[in-house]
């Protein structure tokens, strides 16, 4: 078993954090699990950079997480949507070629967690993740359930500079290393 320490050793640092509904059904008004990552990363006290909702597009996901890693002002994009096995869930191959790094325990990790609250339906799931430049995307399944899992399971502690043994948040400064 690892130990962690304390949260008092260590300032938390804020991120910014856009995120993507993949949906040709929903908007704004209607993407709950969209709404519910924002709720929960604003919560944890990051901010969100913008929320938005795109259709289930290779191209229109491609050019939406594409802005985002452009802009300086963002830290980390969580996508939502588009990853079950239908013929229009397409996020995974939208988003995976355009990653520089895979980050292939997210999938593992996730896998393991939500098997703990929706059993063995978590295998209709392709979440993924990886690093853009020097921008972490993390491709979720749309449901509430599975992005509060993803949140609560993984990212809360990853994305949080406090968390210890390491973080995501403390390797930011090296991601652009050559």
């Amino acid at each position: 078993m690892f130990k962690t320490a304390s949260f008092e050793d260590r300032a938390f640092k804020p991120l910014s954090i856009a995120v993507i509904a993949v949906s040709d059904t929903r908007t704004l008004e209607t993407d709950t699990g969209g709404a519910l990552l924002k709720s929960l990363l604003e919560a944890d006290g990051h901010s969100c950079f913008e929320r938005q909702v795109v259709r289930d597009d290779i191209q229109l996901i491609r050019a939406a997480v594409q802005a985002l890693v452009a802009n300086p002002g963002v830290d980390v994009i969580l996508t939502t949507g588009g990853t079950g096995f239908s013929g229009r869930d397409v996020t995974p191959e939208a988003v995976e070629p355009l990653f520089d790094k895979r980050m292939e325990g997210f999938s593992v990790l996730f896998h393991q967690y939500s098997a703990t609250t929706v059993g063995t339906s978590s295998l209709q799931s392709r979440a993924t993740a990886g690093l853009i430049g020097t921008t972490f995307v993390f491709c979720l399944p749309g449901s509430r359930g599975a992005c509060r899992d993803a949140w609560e399971g993984i990212l809360t502690h990853q994305l949080d500079y406090r968390h210890k043994p390491c973080n995501f948040v403390e390797l930011m400064p090296r991601l652009a290393e050559r």
